[in-house]
């Protein structure tokens, strides 16, 4: 996967972000996105090895759209100026934990979890933990994980102790987390220069038990 190409593209897009400049850069972002999905095939071999089911998905299954939903937005930019490729069973779309790429110029990082879980499966991770928390914690402190993830990713939580679950209980604030994510912060240099999908790899490898935990309080969730 070619960085540089994506990450021109974008920067150009950021200053003309416009349907005419679109069209009349087409064929432009059509090798852009050959490159995406060149990238998001070698990244589900990859992550195949460790989490086969990750294997029965297509890249269009993970790459999310160029086009914005401006429907309730005061910006109405048509186009994202960034690539996000979620890779978790069922695809992109799915209620599963799973794993994430963003790349964007200035603000790339990688990522994982459930983001914006409906109630019953926010419900499902919380009981999860409640019930299986030394396991949890034991996750979250291996070696492997905290060499990229320092904690949860803090993308809003509860001031106070969620309906039906004990205050005093020891992790109680870390069922606080509307959203049970990590994010793995990247620089430019480190996708432009680096082995971006090797270096992706290794860090979606470091979640995989992380993602397996949530996915267990999830798989009994109905759709």
């Amino acid at each position: 996967m070619n960085t540089q190409i994506i990450f021109d593209f974008y920067s150009e897009l950021s200053m003309n972000n416009n349907r005419d400049w679109f069209h009349a850069h087409k064929k432009q972002y059509g090798i852009v996105k050959k490159e995406i999905e060149s990238g998001a095939a070698q990244l589900i071999k990859n992550i195949a090895v460790f989490d086969p089911p990750i294997g029965q998905l297509q890249p269009k299954d993970c790459i999310f759209r160029i086009n914005r939903d401006v429907r309730f937005s005061n910006d109405k930019s048509p186009y994202k100026t960034n690539t996000g490729i979620f890779f978790t069973r069922g695809g992109k779309k799915s209620p599963f934990a799973g794993y994430y790429l963003h790349l964007e110029p200035g603000k790339s990082f990688i990522g994982g979890g459930v983001y914006m879980p409906l109630a019953p499966a926010l419900k499902a991770i919380r009981t999860e933990i409640l019930y299986n928390y030394p396991d949890f914690i034991k996750i979250i402190s291996e070696p492997g994980f905290t060499r990229y993830f320092n904690d949860l990713a803090d993308h809003g939580r509860l001031s106070r102790p969620p309906k039906d679950f004990p205050a005093d209980f020891d992790g109680i604030e870390i069922l606080k987390n509307k959203h049970f994510v990590v994010g793995h912060s990247l620089s430019d240099k480190n996708i432009v220069d680096g082995n971006v999908l090797t270096y992706s790899t290794d860090v979606f490898r470091s979640m995989k038990d992380f993602n397996h935990f949530l996915n267990e309080a999830l798989q009994d969730v109905p759709a």
